[in-house]
């Protein structure tokens, strides 16, 4: 991401990443398919959930308006503290 936003960022173009943790879907509802996997995955997260897609939508929302006019070359965690736990 930084080397794309500084190649790009002259051009107004900015670069971001989103990096999103466990997120409630049909596809992660298949693979923890038991309430024991569940609760596995949940606990690797620091908030203990998983997130529902409008969260990690949301947080994509953000890097494409205005709000994030002056974001750039960066990876955006929305990972429920996912990357801090220690299990």
């Amino acid at each position: 991401m930084r080397v794309i936003a500084a190649e790009y960022g002259p051009q107004g173009i900015r670069a971001n990443a989103l990096l999103p943790g466990g997120t409630d879907t049909p596809m992660g509802r298949a693979v923890s398919n038991t309430p024991e996997a569940l609760a596995f995955v949940q606990g690797l997260h620091a908030l203990k959930r998983l997130a529902t897609p409008r969260e990690i939508a949301q947080s994509a929302l953000y890097l494409a308006s205005d709000a994030s006019s002056f974001t750039t070359g960066t990876a955006m965690l929305v990972d429920g503290g996912v990357s801090i736990t220690r299990t």
